[in-house]
């Protein structure tokens, strides 16, 4: 987009070329400031948030970030130590309307976070672990605190994960939303050695589904579920759930899970086919991964559904088929494995800490047989 539209960089990206050369000139352009701020893209707030940013953006950086903060790119020296054939890895993706909640509950310092585990998690089924990470965020107008919660959601995430913020883009664009509110979307660069990829090609009959638990909806199926809660339901985002002393609002912001830590702890070659459960559930997720002559058959009785799941099935009339396509149903990463390797698998995903994410008791869930590449469920 041109400088016209108030984008503005952030991060060890550039803070917008408008920004830099603004300050670069002299005092007597204070009347373009003010009339550009008058149109709804106020650039010295653009500035100033920048420098209250650096010391977020800074905490994720580690020796392989070069050059300072404020530069027109993101430097990331590349070290692939014991690698032999390194193979970048890269993502895109967006948090969808789950901002409505967020806007709704007005609290900022979760979205980031689900943005970053959400595309740390795209390539980790894929053997990958993350390298840098770059967000976007357009917004009808800068709103400090909410762009330091954004910020902070972000930085707390990429710490957790050993990535680095190398940069990110915020665009004000006033006509373009709603007021007070934005879009997020995040890119990631990631490296995984090409003998380590898990593609999913060694996947057989006889091979055995493990389910990692989700924590809620974690990113998917947001507009289903506000339909449901909160226009045939009438509840509000303050609202207690039923059985529980959460409110609404609260459940549906918790943080999509990272498992990309507890899934590297598993010894290469075990793993041969992960699927991270996002849009599409179990049923279109894991066709993503299986080969042509393979079937996934899921038994839906092996894991207790959370209860967030059931009362949107039942309050919403949702067929249970449906149900398993829109919302991951406390599944948040698949792996499969071989019958011989399946118990040390299940005990490693069971016992194992990192700081980001708690060892999940993994399940049994179903089981590879013969058939043309789709999921099978078994209620």
């Amino acid at each position: 987009m041109s400088n016209d539209e108030g984008m503005t960089k952030h991060g060890s990206s550039r803070h917008s070329s408008l920004v830099i050369r603004h300050f670069a000139r002299s005092p007597r352009r204070s009347k373009r400031q003010k009339a550009y701020a008058r149109a709804g893209v106020d650039v010295d707030l653009g500035n100033k948030l920048k420098r209250r940013i650096q010391s977020l953006v800074r905490q994720t950086h580690g020796p392989k970030v070069l050059g300072k903060i404020g530069g027109f790119g993101g430097l990331f020296r590349a070290d692939f130590g014991a690698m032999r054939d390194p193979v970048l890895v890269a993502s895109i993706d967006s948090v969808g309307t789950k901002l409505k909640i967020a806007f709704a509950m007005n609290k900022h310092d979760t979205v980031g976070a689900d943005m970053v585990n959400h595309c740390v998690n795209d390539i980790a089924v894929l053997g990958a672990r993350p390298l840098f990470f770059l967000d976007y965020i357009g917004c009808e107008k800068l709103e400090p605190r909410v762009f330091d919660q954004l910020l902070r959601g972000f930085s707390r995430a990429c710490r957790s994960a050993g990535c680095a913020l190398i940069g990110g883009e915020t665009a004000q664009l006033p006509g373009m939303y709603r007021q007070g509110e934005y879009d997020l979307a995040g890119c990631i660069v990631g490296v995984v050695d090409r003998k380590n990829i898990i593609d999913g090609r060694k996947i057989k009959p006889g091979d055995v589904i493990l389910g990692l638990a989700s924590n809620g909806l974690h990113t998917n199926g947001y507009s289903l579920a506000r339909k449901i809660l909160f226009e045939k339901m009438k509840l509000k985002p303050r609202s207690r759930l039923q059985g529980s002393t959460m409110t609404v609002g609260n459940e549906l912001l918790r943080v999509h899970k990272n498992y990309q830590p507890l899934l590297a702890k598993v010894p290469a070659g075990i793993i041969k086919g992960l699927a991270h459960i996002t849009g599409g559930g179990l049923i279109d997720n894991l066709p993503r991964v299986l080969p042509k002559k393979c079937d996934a058959v899921i038994e839906t009785k092996s894991w207790q559904v959370p209860r967030i799941f059931k009362l949107l099935q039942e309050k919403g009339h949702v067929p249970a088929s449906e149900m398993y396509q829109v919302f991951n149903m406390g599944i948040g990463m698949v792996a499969i494995v071989s019958e011989h390797d399946a118990k040390r698998a299940i005990s490693i995903l069971s016992a194992s800490r990192t700081d980001s994410s708690r060892g999940e008791r993994a399940k049994r869930i179903g089981r590879i047989e013969r058939g043309t590449g789709k999921t099978r469920l078994v209620f």
